[in-house]
């Protein structure tokens, strides 16, 4: 028991450590691909550092709430990080603590109070964006619900760990239409959560076109650089769910020896990089789509989830 304690320790410091280098990666490759020279995939953590060292200037006009979500925002992939297989595929200490509808419900609290936040300064432009995102969210909660209720069916559980073994043994089960199009669902859904073209761009400031980028518009200092790092973290959260439980979950430690896990660490970096590469070619040959278009791109996505339902359901 010990030993899982420990590892569930390694697990976090991982995703905190790792989080803003596959954010730089992703930055750097987007850059590349559009002939550009871009950042040092090391400058998301120059970026924290300096605002960490910075003051940090709180509105006269905000309550509790604004103080209380940079924190809020930080913690809870910590949380899902000690749920999900991240390093090991087999369960660790917390990790029937909650299945992944609960991880899912705990990252959507960090949103929920991202929004709140935003509307709590007064800043005319904190609930504008709040309100596409949780537009966004409206539309993107389904689609997790359906695709969290075909997981269930088709492998027994919820569990991350679960889940994992049914897809890994037999391979078969992979390469299932309902499977196949699960991962397409959430892949979308990974797209629309974490603020990326065609739902949304995170590289551009025009406030009026903002809508992830929005929630942190207001924090300086301590609570900008949480803002920034949470967010890192959340994206490495969903990767390591979306990879290593339903798309490749292969590469994690079998044994219970500590060099098996740190060996674990290089692969998994190595197969989050090959899923950032995915991303890179999506985001750049894409437009980002209009406000009112979402709709569309998430309806999409539902649609495709309830056709991974319906045949799990009748020709599984």
């Amino acid at each position: 028991m010990i030993n899982k304690i420990i590892f569930n320790l390694i697990q976090v410091i991982v995703v905190m450590a790792f989080a803003p280098l596959i954010k730089g990666i992703l930055a750097r490759l987007k850059e590349n691909v559009q002939s550009k020279r871009g950042p040092s995939i090391f400058q998301p953590y120059r970026d924290i550092w300096k605002l960490f060292h910075k003051d940090e200037v709180i509105s006269e006009h905000s309550s509790w709430i604004f103080r209380l979500t940079p924190f809020v925002v930080f913690i809870t992939p910590i949380f899902v990080a000690l749920l999900i297989p991240v390093l090991t595929d087999y369960p660790l200490f917390f990790a029937f603590m909650g299945d992944m509808l609960g991880g899912g419900f705990i990252l959507a609290l960090g949103g929920f109070f991202a929004t709140l936040a935003a509307i709590d300064t007064g800043n005319p432009y904190g609930p504008m964006g709040s309100s596409r995102t949780r537009m966004v969210g409206f539309l993107a909660e389904p689609v997790f619900m359906i695709v969290f209720f075909t997981v269930s069916f088709i492998a027994g559980s919820t569990i991350p760990y679960i889940v994992q073994k049914y897809w890994v043994t037999p391979l078969a089960n992979f390469f299932e239409p309902a499977h196949i199009l699960m991962l397409l669902a959430f892949l979308m859904l990974v797209i629309a959560e974490t603020g990326r073209i065609p739902v949304d761009n995170p590289s551009g400031h025009f406030e009026l076109a903002m809508i992830d980028e929005s929630k942190g518009l207001e924090y300086s200092g301590r609570g900008a650089a949480l803002m920034k790092w949470g967010g890192s973290m959340k994206f490495f959260v969903l990767c390591c769910i979306f990879l290593n439980v339903l798309v490749a979950p292969w590469g994690l430690a079998h044994g219970t020896e500590l060099w098996q896990v740190l060996l674990a660490v290089p692969l998994i970096l190595i197969k989050i990089s090959i899923f950032v590469l995915v991303l890179v070619a999506i985001e750049s040959s894409l437009a980002k789509l209009r406000l009112f278009r979402i709709t569309e791109f998430l309806g999409a996505a539902f649609v495709t989830s309830v056709a991974a339902m319906i045949i799990g359901l009748f020709f599984m």
